[in-house]
This record gives C-alpha cells, sequence and structure tokens, in this order.
C-alpha cells in the first residue's frame, strides 16, 4: 500500500496544513485542483507489519 504525501513549505512544522496526506491519486489531483495547483505529492509505502527485531 502506498500513500501520496505533500508537505507545504511555507508552514510551520506542527501546523495543520504543513503535511497532507492521501490515499490514492485522485483524492491528491482533487485536492490539489481546489488548493494548490502547482503543488506536487509524493508516493511513499505504507509499513503495515512490523516483525521482531533482526
Amino acid at each position: 500500500m502506498t500513500v501520496f504525501v505533500y508537505v507545504n513549505t511555507a508552514k510551520q512544522v506542527g501546523d495543520k496544513d504543513h503535511i497532507k496526506v492521501f490515499a490514492t491519486v485522485d483524492a491528491a489531483e482533487m485536492w490539489f485542483d481546489q488548493n494548490d495547483p502547482e503543488g506536487v505529492a509524493f508516493e511513499y509505502d505504507v509499513i503495515e507489519e512490523v516483525g521482531p527485531p533482526a
């Protein structure tokens, strides 16, 4: 599973609008169309399960 992450560098860390995480490309594109047409999101893997330490 992956998510799409957008970081607004104009906001301070901890600000509710500093980071946006989208479950799908469509959700990200819709948000960008309405809020930041020139913004981009980066795809990241979601860690779903962590096994015992090696």
